[in-house]
């Protein structure tokens, strides 16, 4: 189990001004879970990562793995990186090239401060290339591997200590769309399979939402919101969130009796804890725009026009216009109504988010 709490993590930039890259952060993750920083560039969350290896050292707060501390500032301990035990993955795979497969897997073994039989050695890198599906090039050199095997190489030189935590710092990044894709599902199974406590950072939010138990969204050092993929994906609380972790509509207005008046009318929905008058935004995501050609009974029916569409083979993307504003919509391909046309929008409560604006 992995626990941080009240991490501050701040360094001076090119101009010797402070940056404030972690503030307050606090999380815990569970063992044989994978947690995911998520955040756009300069949110803190590579820093925060780094504060964990050891590899930045925090101006305050406490990390402690499986109850034992590596850094405090209150008990003055900071434990140094190569004595942590953790795995770490970067977007840099660094393979050595003058190495085959086998030797890079078993690097960390020959260096390390522990010595092994030459049975014992081969024994535990074929474990651990056998996992990655890498047992059949052991003697390939790293060099001639393609880009998807140099990250399962780099992960398994990770995994080869048997590391308390496994850190992953955007190690998908460098590869090509459908091969990220790919590795997303074997980087599951892995650590599915192995059941390693795993934090991972990525700004990539449908890689959060794939491979987590658990994602914290992070924006300008702080932690907006810490919840399961569908906790965050469905039920935003607030709108950086709603807004970064996929595509969302925002509906401004204010609110009234019985929901919230907007340009578009008012609209029927539940404003729980929210006082009448208040600022608030409405998300709700493309899928859960619904799109009828014939009128249907119930609130929150608004006509208008389909301005644009985009075929994406299992789904089309309508922009239609209500009034003034423009609502992004995602629907079945059987779903053909054309451009400059009348269409119907429907917007279902349960699938509206209220969100306070500040």
């Amino acid at each position: 189990m992995l626990v941080v709490e009240g991490l501050f993590t701040e360094y001076p930039n090119d101009r010797g001004e402070v940056v404030k890259a972690a503030q307050d952060v606090s999380f815990t993750v569970d063992e044989g879970r994978l947690f995911t920083l998520l955040g756009p560039s300069g949110c803190g969350k590579t820093t925060t990562l780094r504060s964990i290896a050891g590899l930045e050292r925090p101006r305050a707060g406490e990390i402690s793995v499986n109850g034992q501390v590596v850094y405090s500032s209150a008990k003055k301990v900071f434990v140094a990186p190569n004595r942590r035990g953790f795995g770490m993955v970067f977007q840099s795979y660094a393979i050595w090239p003058h190495m085959t497969v086998f030797e890079n897997a078993a690097f960390p073994l020959d260096v390390g401060r522990k010595s092994y039989s030459r049975k014992d050695l081969r024994d535990k890198v074929m474990r651990v290339l056998t996992a990655v599906q890498l047992d059949h090039l052991a003697d390939r050199e790293a060099t001639k591997l393609s880009g998807g095997q140099q990250q399962r190489l780099a992960l398994a030189r990770a995994l080869v200590m048997e590391p308390a935590l496994l850190l992953l710092d955007e190690p998908l990044s460098n590869l090509d769309a459908k091969l990220r894709e790919k590795m997303r599902f074997e980087l599951k199974r892995l650590q599915r399979e192995l059941k390693i406590t795993t934090v991972y950072v990525t700004h990539d939010q449908s890689e959060a939402l794939a491979l987590s138990h658990q994602i914290a969204v992070m924006n300008e050092g702080r932690i907006q919101q810490i919840g399961t993929p569908r906790e965050i994906y469905e039920n935003p609380g607030s709108q950086f969130v709603a807004d970064f972790v996929g595509n969302t509509n925002f509906i401004e207005g204010t609110v009234s009796s019985g929901g919230v008046r907007t340009e578009l009318g008012d609209i029927r929905v539940a404003t729980n804890g929210l006082a009448p008058n208040d600022k608030v935004a409405i998300s709700i995501r493309p899928e859960d725009v619904d799109l009828k050609e014939t009128r249907p009974s119930g609130n929150n029916v608004w006509e208008g026009r389909v301005e644009q569409k985009v075929f994406l083979g299992e789904a089309v993307d309508f922009q239609v216009k209500v009034g003034s504003r423009t609502l992004l919509s995602r629907q079945h391909p059987t779903l053909r109504t054309k451009v400059g046309e009348s269409i119907f929008v429907c917007l279902d409560p349960e699938k509206c988010v209220v969100l306070k604006i500040s």
